[in-house]
């Protein structure tokens, strides 16, 4: 039998301007989650002893009918987080609209490396003023990083430091495409995260849980280890309405199907294996790092 759910990632849309270089989504599409597909899965998700949800991308804040996605998840009896890159005048105003009912708001940031190769433009600076800029009872700046230097992790630990924001980082994975283009092997890229990780070690406790997930990443990414079954705790639902047990897994269904269906796919045990790609977004919360 698979693990028991709590929480379910669910897509407001199938697309993202942000467009980072590396991201390795693979439900991109047109349009925004539907209001019916939505309802229709918190029913289904409440009945398989969901109890919280969190908005991600696209952008949440994008979304014409943010608000009634909020509140219909309130009116299941569910916890709403949301995970941003809200950074404009019109996104934190709609951030800030619904603050009061979110329990947690994450903002996602890039380093200046990871800006470079993922061509975006995701400043800490804008993270950390966006997350200043709403009052929820969590924050968290969740760091995409790439070659970080001494100066730069200064300046990050600076622009936390006394705010009680939370960090959590997550290094740049790259896929053959990205090795190409960022010039280097697999061996590479590893060396440089293990430089990255002691940069930022001098400036953030890294908890021992998340040197554990780099030792775990940099064994999955070495060898030809196929990784254990998913054990994840958290749901994914598409904007298309397809319930997954994670972003790239490759089984699914949809929340259309008879609830015996559905049921039937979430016991059963999992067929989706953990790889490099969903161990960096389906860790623990305890993952994450706290500044100096």
């Amino acid at each position: 039998m698979s693990t028991p759910a709590r929480t379910a990632l669910v897509s407001t849309a199938g697309h993202c301007k942000v467009a980072c270089g590396f991201c390795f989504r693979a439900d991109r599409a047109h349009g925004f989650l539907s209001i019916d597909t939505y309802t229709r899965a918190l029913s289904r998700l409440k009945e398989t002893g969901v109890e919280g949800v969190c908005l991600t991308g696209g952008e949440p804040t994008h979304h014409p009918q943010l608000r009634q996605l909020v509140r219909l998840a309130h009116q299941f009896g569910m916890a709403v987080s949301m995970v941003t890159s809200a950074r404009t005048e019109a996104e934190v105003t709609a951030l800030a609209e619904v603050e009061h009912l979110l329990t947690n708001v994450t903002v996602s940031a890039d380093s200046e490396g990871a800006m470079a190769l993922g061509r975006t433009t995701r400043t800490v600076a804008s993270a950390v003023a966006t997350l200043l800029a709403v009052d929820v009872p969590a924050k968290v700046l969740h760091l995409t990083y790439l070659d970080v230097a001494e100066e730069e992790a200064a300046q990050i630990a600076g622009l936390v430091a006394g705010t009680g924001i939370e960090v959590q980082l997550s290094p740049v994975l790259l896929n053959e495409q990205g090795l190409i283009r960022a010039g280097g092997s697999l061996q590479d890229s590893v060396k440089l995260r293990e430089a990255d990780t002691a940069t930022l070690a001098g400036r953030f406790r890294l908890s021992n849980a998340y040197r554990s997930y780099l030792d775990d990443l940099r064994r999955m990414q070495l060898s030809d280890d196929e990784g254990h079954p998913c054990r994840s705790a958290t749901l994914y639902m598409s904007a298309e309405g397809e319930i997954r047990r994670c972003p790239y897994g490759v089984d699914g269904v949809s929340v259309q199907a008879p609830r015996a269906e559905i049921r039937g796919f979430l016991e059963a045990p999992s067929k989706d294996r953990v790889g490099p790609d969903c161990a960096a977004i389906c860790r623990p919360a305890s993952h994450a790092c706290a500044a100096a």
